[in-house]
């Protein structure tokens, strides 16, 4: 299930053989990843660098994986996140909304 949520992240991607690093914000948020809305051109499949601070929270590099896109609406998988970053996620959530 995803939540509603809000704040920013910074999405690192390569673009040809340049990194490009787009600011973007979140839009909803479940265990599992992350839906951001920024101007970028990224293909389903993608993999790029989320940074992104919960709200009271550390700041946190993850990987991530294009899922989904509309518009510019992206659905990013989480790669490889530690258990105890899901539990502060987890935690986080509790706090908020379910998205639509």
């Amino acid at each position: 299930m995803r939540y509603r949520a809000d704040f920013r992240v910074s999405v690192a991607c390569l673009a040809g053989s340049e990194y490009h690093k787009v600011e973007g914000h979140c839009r909803d948020l479940s265990e599992a990843g992350i839906g951001i809305l920024f101007a970028a051109e990224l293909k389903t499949g993608d993999v790029v660098s989320l940074t992104f601070s919960l709200p009271g929270g550390s700041t946190w590099q993850l990987r991530g994986v294009v899922r989904y896109r509309h518009g510019y609406h992206y659905g990013f998988e989480f790669l490889s996140l530690p258990a105890e970053q899901r539990e502060q996620i987890k935690q986080y959530l509790k706090e908020l909304q379910p998205a639509p």
